[in-house]
């Protein structure tokens, strides 16, 4: 963010809409998700998307950004002006911050993976007979989910699942993509979504949620609102982007998820455009 031409630019505009400086705050925040670290990310995967537009001059048909990566979609295909997009992640940050300090304190969302998905289904029936609420959240291969429940219920959790040869990794707070934060989507789109503009996406949008193709703002608009509520299936946007035709997938931004599970690798050509690769100077050939 402050070496990169591209990320200069949008951290200064960033600071425009924001009204403080990004990245004196981002250097002080601690967390992935406060209101700045969301807010970086954003810049940061638009600012390596342009990059990775100048570096290799690639013609992309689709967009996809699952869970938080949905806001910066939007911004990327034009569905938000910038100041927009940044205005509305900053305000989903505070939202959640706020919201989860007063709802729902007990519930988590725990991820974990090298569990297929009917020895999943046996740990959550079991989950069923102790009269415990959770849901989904998650799907982010074949073997790994992210699972919302109580927080009391994690070290049972976790030690069935090692019994079954599963890895637990993370645990997300606040956590999201689960219908009982139905009220939460309601304040969302009174609150955030009602003062802005959603224009029609200049290449279509995939839904992380069913891999649906959208081509409307409106569209981008009810699928950004439905990630409070809705559970992830990458899996299946996987299989939507392969029907149409995708074979090289860039994935803009730091990742550690997504573009690096074996559904990803193994159904395409997969080039990480990550801050370390766009710092990296280019080698060129001389002359003969």
């Amino acid at each position: 963010m402050l070496i990169n031409p591209v990320a200069r630019r949008l951290v200064a505009d960033a600071d425009d809409a924001l009204g403080y400086s990004l990245v004196d705050r981002y250097r002080e925040a601690e967390g992935d998700y406060s209101e700045y670290a969301q807010v970086a990310f954003l810049v940061n995967c638009l600012a390596l998307a342009v990059w990775a537009h100048d570096r290799f001059d690639p013609e992309p048909e689709l967009c996809v950004g699952p869970s938080f990566g949905g806001k910066t979609a939007a911004a990327h295909t034009g569905v938000l002006d910038f100041a927009d997009a940044v205005r509305l992640t900053a305000g989903w940050a505070r939202l959640l911050e706020s919201w989860f300090a007063e709802n729902h304190q007990d519930v988590v969302t725990h991820s974990f993976t090298r569990v297929p998905r009917p020895e999943l289904d046996r740990v959550l029936a079991e989950l069923d007979e102790r009269g415990e609420w959770y849901e989904l959240s998650c799907q982010v291969d074949e073997d790994f989910h992210m699972v919302s429940l109580r927080a009391p219920v994690l070290d049972w959790l976790g030690k069935r699942l090692r019994s079954v040869g599963g890895l637990p990794l993370y645990t997300m707070r606040p956590p999201m993509h689960a219908s009982v934060f139905a009220p939460l989507r309601e304040r969302a789109e009174k609150e955030l979504f009602a003062p802005l503009t959603f224009h029609d996406p200049r290449i279509p949008v995939v839904a992380d949620q069913d891999g649906t193709l959208l081509t409307t703002g409106e569209q981008v608009r009810t699928m950004l609102l439905d990630g409070f509520v809705r559970p992830v299936r990458w899996p299946v946007v996987v299989d939507a982007l392969r029907r149409h035709g995708v074979g090289r997938l860039y994935v803009a931004g730091p990742d550690s998820l997504f573009g690096r599970v074996p559904v990803t690798t193994r159904n395409f050509d997969v080039v990480a455009v990550d801050p370390r690769a766009a710092l990296r100077p280019v080698r060129r050939s001389l002359a003969a």
